[in-house]
């Protein structure tokens, strides 16, 4: 076994690989952007290393830096852990060449599965089920409009070198054809690198279904199961699990042997996931991740392997610490990914300061997975998510109740969150049931991604305390009190909370040591991130976090975000922004389709931007005329600058 380990990563799986590492007695090794000098994985490590500015391909992305920082290290191993260079077979001869060990599958491997299309013609010599499709070098846009014909509509585009849903669209007729290539080929040029795609039939309702493979050097494969990953938000996972429900034990043995006889065909090595999708004729080999899956817990939680573990064994020349009939389930496993995005903006990215970030106590039953922090700062640069939550238990009902007290336990303040969205997929009967596909979420929208409700006035009522608690002076000294108190009189105070444009009053008095709220007797305390209160003597505890004249509210499953206008401000609302194209979030401009003087209609595409790994498609808000563009191509704008100006036409 080595005893050095670089980690060529940042974030949660940083300090996930670092924490079996230590176990194991390996020395780790962080690296770390101009970004990332204070985050959580560069304290987990033993050693950390800077390796250059925020932007992962200056940083994250750039081998030199990484080998050069493993060589300064003395470090003996590269785990890559999952994206940036995990799947980039250049960087894995880039080790070997430096005469260190890369924590992954060889580089042929890597290339056999980079390629969709070369994988998928691989498969189909295998004997691995394939759906209907074109996955030809062939990439003029009148063939492959008459291959979707061939295929059947409706077909799904994909890139050839893509991933995480990006350069994908589905097509349902062959109208929309050209369009959806077009689109689908830029956004897979900018993500990858590669504009080439393939098309394959579409299925109306699948499911997400994978298989977890490990291999070693002496020629021993076996796989761990399925995951089941079909809760999905534009073709990213949200919510995974393992076993998969309502799979049969044949079918759960054809789809393992499928999945072992994928990874021999390419040689493989290490830990891999071949994802297939399902339906009710069958299932169909979809793509092989040549990396450790950001849902490998379950996989841990079921099997009461560590994963981590075996890569670092694999990897060191030792054989698979198991074989087949040595892995059994047990029990069910459920993972939420918690992401700083904002549901009711389409998941568009939040970026900011994690004025609170409150997670439940850790059990063997309960696992909290991240690289995050109270006070930390959640960057343009990187991926949204913020933690990854994993509950056990013996039965699926046992693991998702477990799954939704957890849920209610998180808070996340300072920037959005898609808390609510995971509590309200939990409690939906569709995913109790099991064996939900991949477009629930998007055809049930109106229930999970419904706007959020009125606040109750006892939220209201704690936002309150919440406020007066702080204002509450350290010393008995009236003098030092902020509660607008009047001798000879009892004021009364009017506290105004908003979200958005809805404005919520609530008046407050004393009552001697306590409080009258809109008439209610109410006192608090506070443990940690919870206000315990007491409203005409009913007792409850509700999570909240102050940043600033923000106030986050977290009750029963449910989010509030109020603000506290400051009287003494002035009104900085804004104008109607109708004549202007505003940026929704941070980000940096890719593509901007306009000048000065085009005619616009509504709907028109006029700027691309691009934050966190989501492609944001910015459209003509009205017919019109372009009297300014205030962005270039390459330029970082931040959440709210011009774009765009729309008016008369320049003269001349």
């Amino acid at each position: 076994m080595f005893r050095s380990l670089l980690i060529a990563n940042r974030g949660e799986i940083a300090c996930r690989i670092a924490r079996t590492a230590r176990r194991m007695g390996i020395e780790t090794i962080a690296v770390y952007s101009e970004a990332d000098a204070h985050a959580m994985h560069v304290g987990a490590a033993d050693r950390a290393f800077p390796i250059g500015p925020a932007p992962a391909r200056d940083s994250y992305l750039d081998i030199a830096r990484i080998i050069e920082a493993a060589r300064a290290a003395g470090a003996e191993a590269i785990h890559p852990g999952y994206g940036f260079l995990s799947e980039n077979p250049t960087f894995a001869e880039a080790c070997e060449q430096a005469g260190i060990v890369f924590v992954g599958p060889p580089p042929s491997a890597m290339r056999a599965m980079g390629s969709k299309s070369a994988a998928k013609a691989l498969m189909e010599t295998s004997g691995v089920p394939l759906l209907p499709g074109y996955h030809g070098d062939r990439q003029d846009a009148a063939f492959l409009s008459d291959q979707a014909a061939r295929i059947g509509f409706p077909v799904v585009i994909k890139a050839v070198s893509g991933g995480g849903g990006r350069g994908m669209r589905v097509v349902d007729s062959a109208d929309a054809f050209d369009a959806a290539l077009a689109s689908a080929r830029q956004e897979a040029a900018s993500a990858f690198g590669d504009d080439r795609v393939l098309i394959e039939r579409y299925l109306q309702r699948p499911r997400h279904i994978e298989v977890q493979v490990f291999a070693d050097t002496l020629g021993n494969a076996v796989h761990l199961f399925e995951r089941d990953c079909s809760a999905q938000r534009r073709h990213q996972k949200v919510i995974e699990e393992a076993p998969a429900p309502g799979l049969s034990a044949a079918q759960r043995e054809a789809m393992g042997q499928a999945a072992v006889a994928a990874a021999r065909a390419v040689g493989y090595v290490g830990a891999g996931t071949v994802e297939f999708v399902a339906d009710a004729g069958g299932f169909y080999f979809l793509e092989m991740n040549t990396r450790l899956q950001v849902e490998h817990p379950v996989t841990e939680m079921i099997t009461g392997f560590d994963l981590v573990e075996w890569q670092l064994r694999v990897a060191a020349g030792e054989p698979l610490p198991a074989g087949q009939t040595q892995i059994r389930v047990s029990g069910h496993a459920i993972e939420a990914r918690i992401y700083a995005e904002d549901p009711a903006r389409d998941f568009a990215p939040s970026i900011g300061r994690l004025a609170s970030f409150v997670t439940p106590a850790t059990s063997p039953d309960i696992r909290v997975d991240t690289g995050f922090a109270t006070g930390d700062s959640v960057s343009i640069h990187y991926d949204a998510m913020l933690a990854k939550l994993i509950c056990h238990g013996p039965t699926r009902d046992a693991a998702l109740t477990r799954l939704r007290r957890a849920l209610d336990a998180c808070l996340v303040a300072g920037v959005a969150s898609n808390l609510d969205l995971l509590g309200r997929i939990a409690a939906h009967p569709d995913f109790a049931a099991g064996g939900i596909d991949t477009g629930f979420i998007a055809r049930e929208a109106a229930t999970l991604l419904a706007p959020q409700a009125t606040p109750p006035a006892g939220i209201l009522a704690v936002a309150a305390l919440a406020v007066l608690n702080a204002e509450t002076p350290a010393s008995d000294d009236p003098w030092d009190s902020r509660d607008q108190w009047w001798i000879n009189a009892d004021p009364v105070r009017t506290l105004v909370f908003t979200d958005g444009t809805a404005q919520f009053p609530v008046h407050v008095r004393r009552d001697g040591a306590a409080w009258r709220i809109d008439g209610v007797r109410a006192t608090a305390g506070s443990a940690g991130e919870h206000v315990v209160v007491s409203l005409d003597g009913i007792r409850r505890s509700v999570l909240a976090a102050r940043d600033g004249n923000a106030i986050t509210l977290r009750d029963a499953g449910q989010t509030w975000r109020l603000t506290l206008p400051d009287p003494l401000s002035a009104d900085d609302d804004e104008e109607d922004a109708g004549d202007r194209l505003i940026a929704p979030i941070p980000g940096q401009v890719t593509q901007v389709a306009v000048k000065p003087g085009d005619q616009v209609s509504r709907g028109d595409i006029l700027v691309v931007m691009e934050a966190m790994k989501t492609v944001f498609r910015l459209a003509a808000p009205a017919d019109g005329v372009v009297a300014s563009v205030s962005c270039v191509v390459g330029e970082t704008v931040q959440e709210g600058q011009i774009l765009v100006g729309f008016g008369e036409a320049p003269e001349g």
